[in-house]
C-alpha cells in the first residue's frame, strides 16, 4: 500500500507539474487561452506592483535552488521517503509557479514592438522553439527520471534505483544547457516587449546563468568526466566550426 501511494503521489505530482508548463506557455506568450498572463492593465502603483514581482520570483528561485542542492536533498529524505524525493520537488516548483501566475502584477510601459509581419513571425517562431527545446532537451536527458516518475515506478516495482550514467545525446553535443537555452528564447521572443516582460525575462535569465553555477559545481563532483566535457562543449551558444567538438564530446562522454 506505500509503494502505490508513493507512485500515486509521483503521478499527481507530474500531473500537476505537466499542466503548469502548459499554462506557462500562455502566461508567457500572453495567450488567450489562459485567464492571467504576463501583461496586462496594472491594478496598483508600479512600486508595490514590482515589489510583489520581484518577491514571486525570488520565491520561485530560492525553493528551486535549494531543494536540489545534495546537502538539502540527504537532510530532507530523512523527513520523506527517498523515491518521493525528486515528485516532492517538482511539486513544490509546480506550486511555487502556480503562486507566481496567480498574484503577479503587470507594470505597464512598452519597451520595444515590432510591427513587421515577418518579424513578428521570426520572433513567434523563436519562442515556439524555446518551449519545444526545453521538452525536447528533457527528453535527451530522461524526461522521466528528471521529473520523478522513474523514481516512484521503481519503487513500485520493489526495484532499486540506479543513477543515469553521464551522456551527451542530440542537443548536448552541441551545448552544455539545451534546456537552459530554450528558455532564453522563450522568454525573449517576443514582438511586444512591455516592462513587465522585461522585468521576467531579466530575473529569471540572471537566475538561469546563476543556477548553472550551481548545477556545474554538483555535476563535476558526481560525474569526473564532466570536466572534460565543459572543456569541450560551450555553455550555452553553440559553435558549429569542425567535426571535431562533436568527436570530443562523445568521447568526453
Amino acid at each position: 500500500m506505500k509503494r502505490l501511494t508513493i507512485f500515486l503521489y509521483g503521478v499527481i505530482s507530474y500531473a500537476v507539474f505537466f499542466a503548469t508548463f502548459l499554462y506557462a506557455i500562455g502566461f508567457v506568450g500572453n495567450l488567450p487561452l489562459v485567464p492571467r498572463t504576463i501583461d496586462g492593465t496594472p491594478q496598483m502603483p508600479f512600486g508595490n506592483a514590482l515589489v510583489i514581482d520581484m518577491l514571486l520570483l525570488a520565491v520561485f528561485a530560492i525553493q528551486h535552488s535549494v531543494m536540489a542542492r545534495p546537502a538539502f536533498k540527504a537532510q530532507w529524505t530523512r523527513i520523506i521517503p527517498e523515491a518521493a524525493e525528486r515528485s516532492t520537488y517538482v511539486l513544490f516548483s509546480s506550486l511555487a509557479l502556480i503562486a507566481l501566475f496567480y498574484f503577479w502584477q503587470p507594470l505597464g510601459g512598452q519597451i520595444w514592438t515590432v510591427e513587421n509581419r515577418s518579424g513578428q513571425l521570426l520572433l513567434d517562431i523563436g519562442f515556439a522553439f524555446g518551449w519545444a527545446l526545453v521538452l525536447y532537451s528533457t527528453f535527451l536527458i530522461n524526461h522521466f527520471d528528471l521529473f520523478g516518475l522513474r523514481q516512484v515506478w521503481l519503487q513500485l516495482l520493489g526495484k532499486p534505483y540506479t543513477q543515469l550514467p553521464f551522456k551527451t545525446p542530440g542537443a548536448y553535443k552541441l551545448v552544455r544547457h539545451p534546456l537552459y537555452l530554450g528558455w532564453f528564447f522563450a522568454f525573449w521572443c517576443t514582438p511586444h516587449m512591455t516592462a513587465t516582460h522585461l522585468l521576467f525575462a531579466v530575473v529569471t535569465s540572471a537566475y538561469i546563468l546563476i543556477a548553472i553555477l550551481f548545477e556545474e559545481h554538483d555535476l563535476l563532483k558526481a560525474h569526473p568526466q564532466y570536466r572534460r566535457y565543459r572543456e569541450q562543449v560551450p555553455m550555452l551558444l553553440p559553435r558549429f566550426s569542425t567535426r571535431r567538438n562533436t568527436e570530443d564530446a562523445e568521447t568526453a562522454a
